[in-house]
Order: C-alpha cells, then sequence, then structure tokens
C-alpha cells in the first residue's frame, strides 16, 4: 500500500502541488480508504488524512490503517477542516470530472487554491502490482463460470432482461459484491447497438446474441463479450463473427510492451477494414481494467500510451451492421513478460445452442 501512497505523492512534485484531495471511489479505495461519498482523502507531502461525519469513524478505525481522521459534523462542510489542515496559500490538486461547479465555487469561498488535476491519478494506477493483477483474474474466473451458467439457460422466447437479471443473480452467489456496469444484452438486429441495454425483446431461433458483462470482486472488476447464437446462424453473420474472431485474436497476440495504444487499435481495425467492415466497427478497440473510473490504458486510434508490464486491458473489437446485426468478442489482457495474456478462458469461438 505504501507504494501506491508514494505514487500519488509522486504528483505533487510533478504538479508542484501542497496537496490532493481525492473524491471518486476508485482512487480512494487504490490507497486503502473507505469509499462512502462522505469520506475525502487528503494527500500532503508528510500526511495522510480522511476527513468524515461520525457515520463512518468506527468503520474507518476497524478497516483502515496509516490514516489521521479527521470528523466533521454532519451538515457542515468537509471544506472547514481541508482549510484547517493545510498551510496559507497552499496549491490543492482536485480530481476535475469529480467535482461540482457549486462545491468548487464554494472552494474558492473558502479561501482554498485549486488546481484541476485531469487524469493523474488513473495514470499512477495504470500499473498493476500482483494482488491488483490477481483480483482481476480470480474475477474475470468468475466470470467465465457465470456465463457458462447462464447460457445453458438461453432459449427460444427468453426474454433480454431475464438473461441480464440472471447474471446479476449468478454473479452474487458466485461472490461478486456489484455488477461492474449495466449489462448488455442485444439480440438479433438490436445486436447492432454496441451499447444495447436488455429489453423485453424475446430471443428467436437463428437470432445472435451478444452479451456483455462484468462483475466486481473485491473492488476490481471484469469485462467479458461473447456472441452466441440460438440455433444455426445466417451465414451473414457467421462470416462477420470469423471475421471478429480474427481480429479480436490478432489483437490479443499484438498487444505487449512497447507499442503504443493506437498501434494495437490501428492493427486490429485494419484487419476488419481488410474484410470491408471497417465502417461498421465504430469504438475504440479497448480500455483499461482494475477498479472502474478511468482506468487506464486506451486502445484506440488517438492513444499514445506506451504499453507497459502489469497494464491491464480489454481487448473486444466489434463490427455492427443496421438491421442485420452485431458481433462482439471481448478479453481482458495483462502483459506479463513483455507480453499479452488472455484473462478470460469462456472459449471464443461460435457457441450454438439448441434453445429449445
Amino acid at each position: 500500500m505504501q507504494k501506491r501512497i508514494d505514487n500519488v505523492r509522486k504528483i505533487l512534485k510533478e504538479k508542484q502541488l501542497d496537496a490532493i484531495l481525492i473524491k471518486s471511489k476508485s482512487n480512494k479505495r487504490y490507497i486503502g480508504a473507505l469509499v462512502g461519498s462522505g469520506v475525502k482523502v487528503l494527500v500532503t507531502k508528510d500526511h495522510l488524512y480522511q476527513i468524515m461525519d461520525g457515520r463512518y469513524i468506527n468503520e474507518a478505525k476497524e478497516t483502515t490503517s496509516g490514516f489521521e481522521l479527521i470528523v466533521h459534523k454532519q451538515g457542515t462542510s468537509y471544506l472547514s477542516e481541508v482549510k484547517k489542515l493545510v498551510k496559507e496559500d497552499a496549491l490543492i490538486g482536485i480530481e476535475a470530472n469529480q467535482v461540482l461547479v457549486k462545491e468548487y465555487l464554494s472552494m474558492q469561498e473558502y479561501g482554498l487554491k485549486i488546481a484541476l488535476l485531469e487524469n493523474e491519478l488513473e495514470q499512477a494506477r495504470k500499473i498493476k502490482d500482483e494482488q491488483e493483477i490477481e483480483l482481476v483474474r480470480q474475477a474475470c474466473e468468475i466470470t467465465d463460470k457465470i456465463f457458462m451458467e447462464a447460457i445453458s439457460t438461453v432459449k427460444v422466447g427468453m426474454k433480454e432482461q431475464e438473461l441480464s437479471a440472471l447474471l446479476q443473480y449468478l454473479a452474487i452467489k458466485n461472490g461478486a459484491s456489484a455488477m461492474a456496469f449495466d449489462t448488455i444484452v442485444a439480440s438479433g438486429t438490436r445486436g447492432s447497438m454496441p451499447h444495447g441495454r436488455p429489453t423485453d425483446k424475446t430471443f428467436q431461433e437463428h437470432e445472435f446474441i451478444t452479451i456483455d458483462f462484468g462483475i466486481t470482486y473485491k473492488g476490481y472488476q471484469s469485462d467479458m463479450t461473447r456472441t452466441i447464437c440460438i440455433g444455426e446462424p445466417d451465414p451473414k453473420l457467421k462470416e462477420i463473427y470469423d471475421v471478429v474472431l480474427k481480429a479480436q485474436c490478432a489483437g490479443v497476440d499484438f498487444i505487449r510492451s512497447g507499442v503504443s495504444g493506437k498501434e494495437v487499435d490501428s492493427y486490429v481495425r485494419g484487419i476488419i477494414e481488410e474484410h470491408g467492415y471497417g465502417e461498421y466497427f465504430t469504438h475504440g478497440l479497448g480500455h483499461g481494467m482494475g477498479m472502474g473510473d478511468g482506468e487506464l490504458p486506451l486502445l484506440n486510434q488517438n492513444s499514445d500510451t506506451i504499453l507497459e508490464d502489469g497494464m491491464i486491458m480489454s481487448c473486444e473489437p466489434g463490427i455492427y451492421v443496421p438491421g442485420l446485426g452485431g458481433v462482439r468478442i471481448e478479453d481482458d489482457v495483462v502483459i506479463i513478460n513483455g507480453k499479452g495474456v488472455p484473462l478470460n478462458k469462456t472459449t471464443k469461438e461460435l457457441i450454438i445452442v439448441e434453445g429449445k
């Protein structure tokens, strides 16, 4: 944990800050703090504070260590405590995406000097330690298990919403604390919607079903997509499936230390373009994995991030054809000893369920 705190403190020096105020759940969890909305973390060169109201103090004492605990009365602003803890004219870095205009103006009223941080804290988290990698691996293992159990129930007439609900039930049953994000279940022509949320549409024979879900396990997340079919697939969709499968497997193999995020995206995108489907791949190839909330690296056409050992990312090409349907295949990939290693073990060959 001390190494993670040191990673955050490096930002103080790099940005010439006197303190960093942390509000986001993931960044609080990263350094071992409570994640409740009533808890803020203040990091200085020599001190580490958790600022909270009385609801959190017992939990903080029992479950966290290394922090000085500062309690303010519920209903009063935590900013008065921040003001006391920093020196006059201290420059405080804040997460730009965590502060509303009203709160920013309140900070100014308290006389606090503020510098906006963009993704500096996420940059500090982008290389995962062994414990983090193991937790993501375990989350992926549970995800594999859930997926295979869930698709064994898929049949003609089942609703997309039913499958989504079953995935959530199985996640909690198998040790997850929550879903990592809103589950995607998109069948038939709805498969052309990359983020198609489940509806009361029923599955029909010969339809593809794209299933994209993840779990949160001990604070760390998984994210997996597979596209399955009920009965024999439409030949055109099977052709698309084979292109996506080829591109996804090539992408996993291409992920390695020393290449940039945009190089990986370009390589995979080129395979899809070679097969005539480039205009139907409408999103970036992947995103960072870990605790969520802006994880790095990104794999897209603009990402200059150089991949390194310990980074975990998704690799999820897709083809989405309006009026026909779509296919996406996704693994979570960690770089170990310079090479990308997929953490998901579920087969990527087309799974055909009888669905009777």
